[in-house]
């Protein structure tokens, strides 16, 4: 996807740490996107409902409803049940990506987030 073809794509970021969300945000709106921002799960449902977004990225440590309930509960509804969920964390261990395949992510990503790569992997998942 060229930076043209981006421009009408909204991400929904959900990160707790503002630094890690405004370097996230940046390097997203740089390629293109439109972004929006929740920094906890209740905030990240409600967004996904209200705006649709094209992808959603979603931290799986988050007060109160963390990454993997957000998930869950943004995938029971029928609308949001095809818009690509990406896992993002710090954490690497084979029983978080196995939660989190289950919870209904479409991948997973490790910080720190590799944005170039991060830049390829999102048309493959929303076309």
């Amino acid at each position: 996807m060229t930076q043209n073809e981006t421009t009408h794509l909204t991400v929904l970021l959900v990160e707790d740490f503002e630094d890690a969300r405004h370097f996230m945000r940046m390097e997203l709106e740089r390629h293109g996107y439109r972004v929006i921002e929740a920094d906890d799960g209740k905030r990240a449902v409600e967004l996904a409902l209200s705006e649709r977004p094209d992808i959603i990225l979603m931290d799986l440590s988050l007060r109160g409803i963390d990454g993997f309930a957000a998930t869950e509960e943004i995938r029971k509804h029928e609308e949001m049940r095809n818009v690509p969920i990406v896992a993002v964390t710090a954490h690497q261990e084979a029983d978080l990506r196995m939660g989190a395949k289950t919870s209904g992510f479409n991948a997973y990503l490790t910080k720190p987030v590799d944005m170039d790569w991060l830049s390829e992997l999102i048309p493959t998942l929303i076309s």
